[in-house]
């Protein structure tokens, strides 16, 4: 029933952008239409979901293609149903936002509303899917209607190049699960993705599946040094598209790492002590580079690397205490990075949606122009804050909650084997440095937007966003408060995924019993209480009829905007300490004359991987094949005589 449920969710999804090939007279109407059908899709999946978390099971659906082909597979199991209650909410949140983002009856708009419904049902097939073939079916729906909503405004070159850089990656990674699936089916005997019997997984074979998974499903997940694709990706998509992006598309990732790891039975070690590394990494240099960029959406995308990271971190726990038969390792581990999905989901989408709102009222995402928003948009400024709070790990919010669930597998396996302290010893201080990293980015980011006085026209925002963009911001805020304040309705559902994790016939621990999820409330309304308090006494003792009198201003009586730090400012010391990694670029004016003229400086970080390593090997190589030009003579003659020696060539070969 619940397969049923949401095989039905799936259809009504794909076919909720068929409205937008109305005439465009009837665009308005058109856009109620696609919005209804997809929330009612993203209910019916959400539901789906929630019923399997409940300890309903879901039957699996086979639907023959033809006698060719073997039969498609689609089931729900509880791993399935957590990916997929985030990607209803946002992808709810996102059919919300998009009203009135565009014209009705704009071109922009009526590709969006297609492609978004193909991409929410290709998302919930993904999850569904219980064979190697649905999987890839599903899998490259997915890449493709993602690829033409990066690609909304084409027209911009800048946007052109990001779609095709995440197309090629994707297309990589599609490659790399093709010789996943090539391989699995040899070793099993079948496309089925259920767990490899131990003697079938024992030797090479099962190292060679989860290297090859870790290495496809890595570069849907951004983990540094896949995660190329994802900066320009994010900073060029529809601020709503890149909610989705960021907060459900990348988790697929996560989700065949952790359904291939699932499907492995005994691993190793050092699978645990190699995601943990990776997640460290990807951490650590995801929010160092956010915290150089001058693009508010870029500065976002980076961070999606950075929570990646985190969630490796708890993955590579979970892998560690099941290698070593450690239940409690394996809850808490699994639990984090599983909580951290949803808390991510709910914070980054929050985030890239006020992110949205600001740039599209201010017409810029340059930091640096921007500036004492929140005087004209104080509920999306709020609505960020939130969302700051909780990506920084920040009691009282839901991003606190999950890190903690990592912290403290962490600091148990301090007293496990030395192979894994000194993992732990490493990692624990990886997730200190990146909280505190973090915050300095945020600080810089709320302060430079949101606060002070405009640095340019463009920061002028003429009134708040309408509530179409509100609403969906404000209900990620309230999730996002909930899962802090209450975590123990949130770490039941993660249960039956831990249940299915252990080995068969061994109890598995009580998530709730590890986690002080009373302390934790009790803090968090703490918390509240004294900021109401001290909110309350501020505001009790302004007196609107007192005159206001300038102190002592040192000398600068006449501010100008151009006192105001700026992010460039803000972040150049941390820049300059971080030169080793960030290797910034600098253009310094030239000011030795004796009375120079306007100068400008100006500085940028590259990406580590496609600005420094990528595109430079690229060009060269094409540059190194110019030669071959030489080949292409337009003449069909010639064209027909390389086809005949490639011939003669293969039969020689033959």
């Amino acid at each position: 029933m619940n397969t049923t449920l949401l095989l039905l969710a799936v259809v009504i999804a794909a076919l909720s952008g068929v409205p937008s090939l109305w005439p465009s007279r009837r665009g308005e109407a058109a856009q109620s239409i696609a919005t209804a059908m997809l929330l009612l899709a993203t209910a019916l999946g959400a539901a789906a979901a929630i019923a399997v978390l409940g300890g309903g099971a879901g039957r699996s659906l086979h639907l023959p293609l033809n006698p060719l082909l073997p039969e498609l597979t689609f089931g729900l199991d509880a791993l399935s149903a957590v990916f997929l209650l985030p990607a209803c909410l946002l992808c709810a949140c996102a059919a919300v936002f998009d009203l009135g983002y565009w014209r009705a009856n704009a071109g922009e708009g009526r590709r969006v509303r297609i492609f978004l419904g193909l991409l929410t049902a290709s998302l919930m097939s993904v999850l569904a899917a219980r064979d190697g073939v649905a999987f890839l079916i599903a899998w490259e729906a997915a890449a493709l209607s993602a690829f033409f909503l990066i690609t909304t405004e084409h027209r911009q070159r800048e946007v052109r190049t990001a779609g095709w850089i995440y197309l090629a990656a994707t297309h990589a990674g599609t490659l790399l699960l093709l010789a996943f699936f090539g391989y699995w089916a040899a070793t099993s005997g079948g496309f089925a993705m259920t767990p490899l019997a131990p003697a079938a997984a024992g030797g090479a074979a099962g190292s060679v599946l989860f290297v090859l998974a870790l290495a496809a499903f890595g570069l849907k997940a951004g983990i540094v040094p896949l995660h190329f694709w994802l900066p320009g990706a994010h900073a060029n998509a529809p601020s709503h598209v890149s909610a989705l992006l960021s907060g459900v598309l990348i988790k697929m990732g996560v989700y065949g790492v952790l359904r291939a790891a699932w499907m492995l039975p005994g691993p190793p070690v050092w699978w645990g002590v190699v995601v943990l590394a990776i997640g460290a990494t990807s951490a650590v240099v995801g929010v160092a580079f956010a915290i150089g960029q001058h693009d508010l959406k870029r500065l976002l995308a980076y961070h999606s690397i950075e929570n990646i990271g985190i969630i490796f971190l708890g993955t590579g726990l979970a892998l560690l205490g099941r290698a070593t038969g450690h239940a409690e390792l394996l809850a808490l581990g699994l639990g984090g990075a599983l909580l951290h999905v949803w808390n991510h989901g709910l914070f980054k989408g929050l985030l890239f949606l006020a992110a949205g709102a600001t740039t599209h009222a201010c017409g810029t995402r340059e930091i640096d122009r921007l500036g004492g928003v929140a005087r004209t948009m104080p509920q999306t400024a709020a609505c960020f804050l939130v969302g700051a709070v909780a990506i920084c790990g920040l009691p009282p919010l839901n991003g606190f909650v999950s890190e903690l669930l990592t912290y403290l597998g962490m600091f148990r396996a301090l007293s496990d084997a030395p192979t894994i302290a000194g993992a732990a010893m490493v990692a624990i201080p990886a997730l200190a440095l990146v909280g505190a990293m973090a915050l300095l980015c945020f600080v810089k980011v709320f302060g430079v937007v949101y606060l002070g006085v405009p640095r340019s026209a463009a920061a002028t925002a003429e009134r708040e966003a309408p509530l179409a963009r509100r609403a969906p911001m404000l209900a990620l805020a309230v999730a996002c408060l909930g899962i802090g304040l209450l975590p123990m309705l949130a770490l039941p559902a993660l249960q039956p995924v831990i249940a299915d994790w252990v080995p068969a016939g061994t109890n598995p621990p009580d998530l709730g019993a590890l986690v002080p999820c009373s302390a934790i409330s009790v803090l968090g309304l703490a918390m509240l209480a004294a900021g109401a308090i001290l909110w309350s006494s501020l505001r009790s003792r302004c007196d609107r009829r007192q005159r206001a009198v300038g102190t002592w201003d040192c000398g600068y009586g006449r501010p100008t905007v151009a006192m105001q730090y700026t992010a460039t400012s803000f972040a150049q010391q941390f820049v300059d300490h971080s030169r080793f990694l960030l290797l910034p670029v600098a253009h310094r004016p030239a000011t030795d004359a004796l009375f120079p003229g306007p100068a400008r400086f100006d500085s940028h970080v590259p990406d580590l991987v496609l600005d420094r390593m990528l595109l430079p090997t690229l060009r060269g190589i094409a540059v190194s094949c110019n030669w071959l030009r030489a080949l292409q003579r337009g003449k069909v003659q010639v064209y027909l005589l390389y086809v005949f020696l490639t011939l003669l060539c293969l039969l020689l070969f033959a």
